[in-house]
């Protein structure tokens, strides 16, 4: 079967640079969207001329002019947006729906792939203010997709693991603690986390799929759905030294919000969710959705004991 043509909106963002390369590797078609934003920025520029010379094709198209999306949109299958919605880097969810605009009025478009990756929303209707706000807007722009009729896959369910993996799961650094690691609560909630590399690999793997069609496609390898607790001991089993635990009740994690900025704010609230919670875990997944390493096993998907080996 041919495969089909893929757009990527956001290809030189953080998973979106990895979305593209997985494209390539699994010998899609790739193209990836010009933005004239980009302006003087030279990682981005050097990054998408890399881009090129390992086969994809650079289309012009900007958020601020719709006609130029639906030229770019035509010339493609499938549309991926992995455009960032976490306040610290950038948040920028509902420009999707001038995406979803022009894939209505290009009208060829058989797969979207909004930006989701993390946390379903459909599940963060509880969510606590202001990080609710992520969720929120993810739901507005599904709804414009689906009042739309466009055909669609939502990737759900991952922590990064350079987000979430080396760093022990602890705010404010990207880093393993040397001494003494933050336990939120007993530990023990389950967080489901993912190398990057194979996020994207997923991601590819639905788009010519029929079983992920109008599907959630959940992130859950089995042997990555880990507590806290059991990261920790696999670090402290790696490196041969047990470290001082400091557990957080939830009461005194929620009040430490008061005073920060607006994206450690937000970012509060979704450890909240994750670890105290353990929403990322705490469901079964049902008709609207299938889980991806037991539906694409040929995905030799990275361990986090293997992993965490690099930051020793």
């Amino acid at each position: 079967m041919e495969k089909s043509k893929v757009l990527v909106v956001g290809g030189t963002g953080y998973l979106g640079r990895r979305i593209v390369a997985a494209s390539l590797s699994q010998g899609h078609p790739t193209y990836v969207l010009q933005r004239p934003e980009i302006g003087l920025d030279i990682d981005k520029v050097q990054m998408l001329l890399a881009f090129k010379k390992q086969g994809a094709h650079l289309v012009e198209g900007s958020f601020s002019d719709l006609e130029s999306l639906v030229r770019a949109i035509k010339l493609v299958d499938v549309v991926i947006c992995p455009i960032s919605g976490v306040h610290i880097r950038s948040h920028n969810i509902l420009l999707q729906l001038q995406l979803v605009e022009a894939i209505k009025r290009a009208g060829n478009i058989k797969r979207f792939l909004p930006s989701e990756f993390g946390f379903d929303p459909a599940r963060m209707g509880h969510a606590l203010e202001p990080g609710r706000v992520s969720f929120d807007e993810k739901m507005v722009v599904r709804k414009a997709i689906q009042d739309a009729k466009i055909p669609f896959t939502y990737v759900c369910g991952a922590a990064f693991a350079a987000y979430f993996g080396g760093n022990l799961s602890q705010m404010g650094t990207l880093v393993p603690p040397k001494e003494k690691v933050l336990i939120y609560g007993d530990g023990n909630a389950k967080v489901s986390i993912v190398d990057e590399d194979d996020i994207a690999a997923y991601t590819i793997k639905t788009i010519d799929d029929p079983r992920t069609l109008n599907k959630t496609l959940y992130l859950r390898p089995p042997e990555n759905e880990l507590s806290q607790k059991q990261l920790v001991e696999m670090w402290e089993n790696l490196i041969g030294k047990k470290l001082e635990h400091i557990s957080i009740s939830e009461e005194d994690f929620l009040a430490s919000m008061k005073g920060m900025d607006y994206a450690s704010q937000v970012g509060v609230g979704h450890f909240y969710h994750m670890f105290y919670e353990g929403t990322l875990t705490n469901f079964e997944i049902g008709e609207e959705g299938v889980e991806a390493s037991k539906i694409y096993p040929e995905v030799k998907y990275t361990r986090m004991n293997e992993y965490l080996k690099i930051y020793a």
